[in-house]
């Protein structure tokens, strides 16, 4: 390995950026999870993903802002230790690796659990470490590679999703043969449009906001772009058509094409909405997609994560250890340990059952994302201020309606952590973030004031030569 100084390579090009950008908002939670979320609130859901899906639009014009004007590696880690002060970027920073962590984990056990159902004579936990090993293997090599099959992961999730939208508008207008539109009666046919009630919408935003994880990816991956100012603003601009598209366009189609309450679509909408239409081999089409969904998170997961992890290292604010980089550019050690959780999780999922660790991960991470927006919210609304007092007119793109944008998102980010906190189905995921986040702020206040300290010149008592 080389000196801690070494740099990263700037060797992501507008193609790569483009599509990390696209692909980082389709998770497979979006083809998985979003049956929970529709089997929990209905019809109703689609409020849930427009509030959230409206929030993470303006969280990621804020996060644009502080990147176009000064686009870092460490993305909001950075931003926050610069606005916030040491121990806010070491908190969000560690809160931020913590999270994809375990998406990396939640990812394999995704993963594992596909291949295990296509391929019966393959134990999950074994597909669970082969998937792991071979994108580690990329993240090690070099950035390009990851780049590369971020690309292809992306493509084949953009197809699919513009395809089941294509596909899913013609039979809504009665053009698909077989199959007798319902219009949009689904909405209202079925216990209502919220058949079981406001607070059922209001918890679906935890699944909601972990699906909505990944799109801030592209800020991370500016540090290593060749031109990262123009694909930071290209690819945060495309946030609002990405997720009103991606997101709000096929859970529409779901619910306007089938009756929420159907077991199928709790299970898996997609493939419930496919097989309705009569679309043969719709399951194992469906598999594939998912599949390149949950290997292109795992991808990005291990990426993101250990690319906060270098700029805490770089900062100071993780051993120097992960700071350093390999020949080729890479952080191996930071690799390595953003990769460590995934392969514990692969050694647990030997010992316990698939679904009692998918639904542990799902549950104890989706809190995170909300106090990270908070963050990069706090950040914004201190940085903007700042700039405007010291630098007015410099910025080449703005938050809309700076600062009662920027107040109304931090207004509801805490009114959602206190409707977390006011039920018991959340409660214990929340508990678990807040107790995280306490360590990590305790941890930075502790290495901010030693490193106050440590730098703070040395008072000597007066000599009595200078006492006159």
């Amino acid at each position: 390995m080389s000196d801690p100084s070494t740099p990263l390579r700037s060797a992501l090009g507008n193609r790569q950026m483009t599509m990390i950008a696209i692909g980082g908002v389709i998770g497979a939670d979006l083809f998985v999870g979003s049956g929970k979320a529709i089997g929990s609130a209905g019809p109703g859901v689609l409020i849930a993903y427009l509030g959230v899906g409206l929030i993470v639009i303006l969280v990621m014009r804020m996060l644009a802002e502080l990147a176009v004007a000064k686009p870092e590696t460490g993305s909001f880690s950075s931003y926050a230790t610069r606005e916030l002060g040491p121990w806010a970027g070491l908190s969000v920073g560690w809160l931020y690796a913590y999270q994809w962590c375990i998406t990396v984990g939640f990812e394999a056990i995704a993963g594992a659990a596909i291949a295990h159902r296509v391929l019966p004579g393959i134990p999950s936990w074994l597909a669970a470490f082969v998937f792991m090993a071979v994108l580690i293997a990329v993240n090690l090599a070099q950035v390009a590679n990851f780049g590369e099959f971020e690309f292809w992961f992306a493509l084949v999730k953009v197809v699919a999703i513009v395809a089941f939208i294509l596909l899913g508008l013609a039979a809504l207008f009665g053009l698909v043969p077989g199959f007798h539109s319902p219009g949009l009666s689904n909405f209202t046919a079925h216990g209502g449009f919220l058949p079981e009630g406001n607070t059922a919408v209001l918890l679906a935003t935890l699944v909601v906001f972990f699906s909505f994880f990944g799109t801030e990816v592209v800020t991370i991956a500016a540090g290593e772009a060749v031109a990262p100012v123009e694909a930071v603003r290209r690819g945060m601009n495309s946030v609002v058509w990405r997720i009103l598209v991606f997101y709000i366009g096929s859970i529409f189609i779901v619910l306007a094409l089938l009756p929420w309450n159907d077991n199928k679509v709790t299970q898996s909408p997609y493939v419930a909405v496919l097989e309705r239409l009569g679309i043969p081999g719709a399951a194992g089409v469906m598999d594939v997609v998912v599949l390149t969904a949950v290997l292109s998170c795992l991808n990005s997961g291990i990426y993101a994560s250990s690319r906060m992890v270098f700029a805490l290292g770089r900062s100071g604010e993780a051993p120097r250890l992960f700071a350093r980089t390999s020949r080729n550019g890479v952080p191996v050690a930071a690799v390595l340990l953003a990769s460590s959780i995934g392969l514990i999780t692969v050694v647990a999922n030997y010992f316990i059952p698939t679904e009692a660790v998918f639904n542990f991960l799902l549950d104890s991470s989706g809190a995170v994302a909300v106090v990270t927006y908070l963050c990069i919210t706090a950040t914004h609304y201190r940085g903007r201020r700042r700039l405007d007092r010291e630098a007015p007119g410099s910025l080449t793109l703005k938050m809309w309606a700076f600062p009662y944008l920027t107040l109304l998102v931090g207004a509801a980010l805490i009114a959602i952590i206190a409707g977390m906190a006011l039920s018991a189905s959340t409660r214990r995921s929340l508990l678990l973030t807040l107790l995280v986040t306490a360590i990590t702020v305790v941890a930075g206040v502790i290495r901010q004031r030693r490193t106050a300290t440590a730098s703070a010149p040395e008072r000597t008592l007066p000599t009595s030569e200078g006492i006159k």
